[in-house]
């Protein structure tokens, strides 16, 4: 990896397939539910103590998604995006970023035009195989199942950020 993740200040995720194991289940009573990871969960509040904003842009709407993203504190959400780069852009323009200090992570073609553009793209292991050859990282786990925990801890080893945000935990011994 020749990239320098110490630029980034804004990590964006797609939901489904990412945060999620893409699945989509729904009760008798047509209300839709979705099974986050919490090591993903924890993930991203490590990336927010290391000052790097968190955000969300997924093609679906869902009230579930909303819960969960309030419930760590992620205040930049874009549901119902048919075109990613629409909110993408958006975002970009209202927090003064460029592409250079963005990551995302995505799944689907449908992502490509974010993943492209970034200046660190991830995927997760059961990503559609398009996308696995265009990002710079390959989680070795799936969408759902501790993968952007993984991501997370990629990004904030590389920059150099990880002993910092974790020094708590490891009482001064890293691991």
């Amino acid at each position: 990896m020749l990239k320098d993740l110490g630029k980034i200040k804004l990590l964006l995720l797609d939901v489904d397939g990412v945060l999620t194991d893409g699945r989509i289940t729904y009760d008798n009573n047509g209300v839709e539910t979705k099974a986050f990871d919490v090591k993903d969960g924890h993930g991203l509040k490590l990336v927010q103590r290391a000052g790097i904003a968190v955000g969300i842009i997924t093609g679906r709407s869902s009230a579930v998604v909303a819960l969960r993203a309030k419930e760590l504190g992620i205040e930049i959400v874009h549901q119902g995006a048919l075109d990613k780069l629409v909110p993408y852009a958006a975002v970009l323009d209202s927090l003064g970023l460029t592409d250079e200090q963005v990551a995302y992570v995505g799944d689907d073609v449908v992502d490509l035009p974010i993943l492209r553009r970034v200046g660190f793209s991830a995927t997760v292991a059961d990503a559609v195989d398009d996308v696995k050859p265009l990002v710079d990282y390959v989680a070795r786990r799936s969408g759902g199942r501790g993968a952007v925990r993984e991501i997370c801890d990629f990004i904030l080893k590389s920059s150099g950020a990880w002993t910092e945000v974790t020094g708590r935990y490891f009482g001064g011994q890293q691991g």
